[in-house]
C-alpha cells in the first residue's frame, strides 16, 4: 500500500521558518505566513518536513488512493518558494496571469520572492483554491 509522506506533524512552523537558511526567504516565509492565516483563517501547521498548510481536506480518487492535504500552503525551499494551490481549478490559470514574476508545475506555483507578485492576487488564488477544494470535497 501507497504510504503519503506528507502528514501533518506537530513540529512547530515557527521553528521550521526561523531554521531557512537565507534572512530574504525568512522574511518572505513570514509575510506568506501572515496573509495565508488571515486569509484562510486556519492556523498554519507543518505538512511533512517543509510544507506550512492552512486547514486540510481528505480526497479519494477513483483509482482509490485516499488521503488528507492541506487546502493551501507554502514552502520556503532553497531555490524557489512553492506555492500550493488546488489542481484541477480553471480559474487558477486565470488569476496566475495577473500574478507576476512565476513559474508553475502541476500543484505548485513557484515564484522567487513575494516582492516579485501582486498579493491582491495571491489573496484571491487562496480564497479559490479554499472555495474549490471545499465544493470539491465537501465531506470534510
Amino acid at each position: 500500500m501507497y504510504e503519503l509522506k506528507t502528514k501533518e506533524t506537530d513540529s512547530s512552523v515557527i521553528e521550521f521558518i526561523e531554521n531557512v537558511d537565507s534572512p530574504k526567504k525568512r522574511e518572505d516565509a513570514y509575510k506568506l505566513l501572515d496573509i495565508f492565516t488571515e486569509t484562510t483563517g486556519y492556523e498554519a501547521r507543518m505538512w511533512g518536513p517543509s510544507i506550512i498548510g492552512f486547514g486540510s481536506y481528505h480526497y479519494k480518487y477513483e483509482s482509490g488512493h485516499e488521503g488528507d492535504a492541506p487546502l493551501v500552503g507554502f514552502s520556503p525551499r532553497k531555490a524557489k518558494i512553492s506555492l500550493y494551490f488546488a489542481t484541477g481549478d480553471t480559474k487558477r490559470e486565470e488569476l496566475l496571469k495577473d500574478f507576476g514574476k512565476h513559474t508553475s508545475g502541476k500543484a505548485c506555483v513557484y515564484i522567487n520572492k513575494v516582492a516579485d507578485i501582486d498579493i491582491d492576487v495571491l489573496i484571491e488564488l487562496i480564497k479559490q483554491s479554499v472555495s474549490f477544494l471545499k465544493k470539491t470535497y465537501p465531506n470534510n
